[in-house]
């Protein structure tokens, strides 16, 4: 459905007023006709239903039920450019996948692609930049997805961990969000699944990728979760799609990696800083640990979200040869677990853990921020968290490098 008809002499209702709310104010005014539209930030008792005629809320707004009323710039997207989308989900891997598979496709379909969604970018913005010979990599978070009637035609699920409970309660709600990316799927449409996946319905063509067992790729990007990564995108760029395979591998060679993820800070005193604050889950921490060779400090804490650390536990009293220094309230719960080990620490902040591992890192050796938890309630975001880490690392020295 074309999304200027379905607002046109509409009263909208904004709820929600951060990137997407503004985006989608933005959109309204500059591409609809609409009746009304309306700012709202509060509590859902304050909304007047029957006043409005579309709802559009913003992903993290916590709603239980289901109500025709209410939509979201991801299914308005969808409603209208689902054929021309490749949506990209998962606990982890999502940014990178997507931003793989975009740079692939821009250098080597010789069509008009976007990258856009969770990213960071939100969908309407590109509204007017989108032709009949347009490809869209949307990567596609469990927030937006989640009251989300309508699928992408081709979809990618590459993994699912425990996380997000704060928010859905229950690993089946969060799977159940996820799994929108699927659920709406026809018998022309394709899901990629990973193999970390649990079992879903969809009446889509079933891809199943496997994890590598060596190094296929050539990549810039370390560890063996952005060879899996590199799979996906193979397999939809060269299997799907049919692209020339040499150029594909050779456009994933040059992707450089984004920030925060196993970013490479530098040498500072002969001990060497990596920015992997985007890990927030154990799997994630581990990953990150296995992808650096020398690898010897890792940075863990942030917000108690109540999942279960006990894989990362278990790794942590089976390598005594690393240290972990750790903080915040997550930081605290897996410290007092292995408390009687002595290659764990705890201090305040991630200010003292970076003064720490200073400290304690021998020199030639590497010093990760991987903290295995959210980032709220101490910073705005993972991102902040990085920078912050990057300015306390590169406080009142000179760079090596």
């Amino acid at each position: 459905m074309n999304i200027l008809e379905k607002l046109k002499g509409k009263n909208i209702l904004i709820w929600g007023y951060g990137r997407e709310g503004k985006s989608t104010e933005r959109f309204i005014n500059e591409c609809c006709d609409v009746a009304s539209v309306t700012i709202y930030e509060g509590e859902r008792v304050g909304i007047n239903e029957e006043y409005f005629d579309l709802i559009i809320k913003s992903p993290g707004i916590i709603m239980d039920d289901e109500n025709p009323k209410y939509t979201s710039q991801t299914e308005l997207f969808l409603s209208q450019f689902h054929d021309k989308v490749i949506g990209i989900t998962g606990t982890k891997g999502k940014s990178t996948t997507s931003a793989i598979l975009y740079t692939v496709l821009k250098e080597c379909c010789g069509k008009n692609v976007i990258l856009l969604g969770n990213i960071g970018r939100p969908c309407l913005d590109y509204f007017e930049e989108i032709t009949d010979d347009t490809i869209i990599v949307f990567e596609m978070s469990c927030h937006q997805l989640m009251h989300t009637k309508i699928s992408p035609h081709i979809a990618v699920f590459l993994n699912f961990y425990e996380e997000h409970l704060d928010y859905y309660k229950t690993i089946e709600s969060y799977f159940a969000a996820k799994s929108n990316i699927t659920k709406y799927q026809t018998k022309s449409d394709y899901l990629f699944v990973g193999i970390d996946v649990p079992e879903i319905e969809t009446k889509a063509t079933i891809i199943r990728v496997f994890k590598p067992h060596k190094r296929e790729f050539h990549l810039r990007l370390m560890g063996e979760h952005n060879q899996y990564n590199a799979k996906f995108v193979y397999s939809i760029a060269v299997g799907l799609l049919g692209l020339n395979e040499n150029k594909v591998l050779s456009s994933m060679n040059t992707f450089g990696g984004l920030p925060h993820r196993l970013e490479y800070v530098g040498k500072i005193n002969d001990i060497h800083y990596y920015d992997d604050s985007i890990s927030t889950i154990p799997e994630a921490t581990i990953s990150a640990i296995k992808s650096v060779p020398n690898v010897q400090t890792i940075l863990l804490g942030g917000m108690d979200r109540k999942i279960n650390y006990d894989i990362l536990l278990e790794f942590i009293r089976q390598n005594r040869q690393l240290q972990f220094v750790c903080f915040y309230s997550s930081g605290e719960r897996i410290y007092r677990t292995v408390s009687d080990c002595d290659n764990c620490y705890y201090v305040a902040d991630l200010e003292s853990g970076v003064l720490l591992a200073k400290k304690i890192t021998e020199k030639g050796k590497a010093c990760i921020l991987s903290p295995a938890s959210a980032s709220y309630g101490y910073f705005k975001n993972f991102e902040e968290r990085g920078d912050m880490f990057k300015k306390y690392v590169l406080s009142d020295v000179e760079n090596d490098d």
